[in-house]
């Protein structure tokens, strides 16, 4: 009897052991708060729900890769030298569209539906920033493209738009430089078919040229290509032999250097021009001396300042990355600057509200010229000629859109 009372005693201590083991452990004890601490000049940080996010749409890898890098080292240095508006730091999230169209959807949707962005800064390259725009316009969340250039990407879309030219300007100049100063009468054309861009630049060169000219023959020949081809002989071929006397060449910039190396190879001493694409680094670094004397469009040069802006600009870029910047980063700075003057215009983040104010913009001062938007969104601006010159860019002449 001692024994079985024994056995129950242990029975029952171990059930309740058990029991114990399976309920909700205790609560672990809270942490202190933690003490608000001040920045150098004694104010509170802001509080992460204070943040003001602006998304950067641009292609960080694939064939556009060097292009997207240079539109973000402006929005870099404009977010370091503007850290806040309506006095809330602002914050730039970068996402990468790849260098693809799909993708550039994707990206689009990421930074309204994920990173909860006020604005949208990019694209390189116009048909990312289609693909983006209907995202970006069924949000209300606008946008402001740094250098996209083809007409489509604010054409009918309310929330978007850029501080660049647009391509029937830029195609006007390059047809009015290859008629005027190099005395062409003839003129072909090899043009990245898979690129929305130089598809609707050539035809914008194709028109104005036409005209000019007074000859509806005037382009003799038409040869296309697809991005990341690598041997160009057949259309170079093709276009020598009506013996045109510039060719026409937008594209990006690998392959319109592949494209201008080839021709060297092949004896082809025909000019070539092209547009704002053609002027990063890689473009020489592929070319090396056989893009020496071509000739392009682009936005901005630091030897022809604009207004105080550019000196900012210039000043900030040299000491941060020892280098002369790409006009397309002058850009990308001005896009940023631009938002936060038209945040600080609206007096909020609301995307109805801050879309009337970018709409608005009249002669504000960017660092790459006076920044006036027309009632599509466009920024009316002027063109940049440039050459290459002992592998370097080298400023030529400004042109006025009047």
């Amino acid at each position: 009897m001692k024994k079985s009372l024994l056995v129950i005693m242990i029975l029952l201590l171990s059930f309740s052991l058990v029991l114990s083991g399976c309920g909700s452990p205790a609560p672990a004890p809270e942490a202190p708060e933690e003490s608000e601490t001040e920045t150098e000049n004694g104010e509170t940080p802001a509080a992460e729900g204070d943040v003001i996010k602006i998304g950067v749409f641009e292609p960080m890898t694939g064939a556009n890769a060097a292009g997207g890098a240079l539109e973000v080292e402006g929005v870099e240095l404009a977010n370091e030298l503007y850290p806040t508006v309506l006095g809330r730091p602002v914050e730039f999230v970068v996402v990468d569209n790849r260098s693809d169209v799909v993708e550039a959807a994707n990206a689009a949707s990421r930074l309204i539906e994920r990173e909860n962005v006020v604005a949208v800064i990019g694209s390189w390259g116009s048909g990312f920033s289609m693909a983006g725009g209907p995202i970006f316009e069924t949000a209300q969340v606008p946008a402001v493209a740094a250098s996209a250039t083809n007409p489509l990407v604010t054409q009918g879309n309310d929330y978007y738009f850029r501080v660049c030219f647009i391509d029937p300007f830029q195609g006007v100049v390059m047809a009015n430089y290859a008629y005027n100063n190099l005395g062409a009468r003839k003129a072909a054309i090899i043009r990245e078919v898979s690129n929305d861009y130089a598809v609707g630049l050539a035809s914008f060169f194709e028109d104005a040229f036409v005209e000019l000219t007074g000859d509806p023959d005037a382009v003799v020949a038409i040869s296309d290509y697809q991005t990341g081809d690598q041997d160009f002989s057949s259309q170079l071929l093709n276009v020598s032999n009506q013996n045109p006397d510039v060719i026409f060449a937008p594209g990006n910039f690998t392959e319109s250097a592949l494209v201008i190396s080839q021709a060297k190879t092949l004896g082809i001493e025909i000019p070539f021009i092209g547009g704002d694409t053609w002027e990063t680094p890689e473009f020489i670094e592929i070319g090396q001396e056989n893009v020496e004397g071509v000739v392009f469009s682009t936005f901005f040069d630091a030897d022809a300042p604009l207004t105080d802006e550019t000196q900012v600009f210039l000043d900030a870029y040299r000491a941060k990355y020892d280098k002369e910047p790409a006009a397309v980063t002058a850009l990308g700075y001005d896009a940023y600057i631009l938002i936060l003057d038209a945040i600080e215009r609206a007096g909020t983040t609301d995307g109805p509200a801050l879309r009337e104010a970018i709409a608005a913009t009249d002669g504000f001062p960017g660092a790459a010229g006076m920044i006036t938007l027309n009632a599509d969104g466009d920024a009316e601006k002027n063109a940049v000629i440039k050459t290459v010159q002992d592998g370097a860019f080298t400023y030529l002449d400004t042109v006025s859109p009047e």
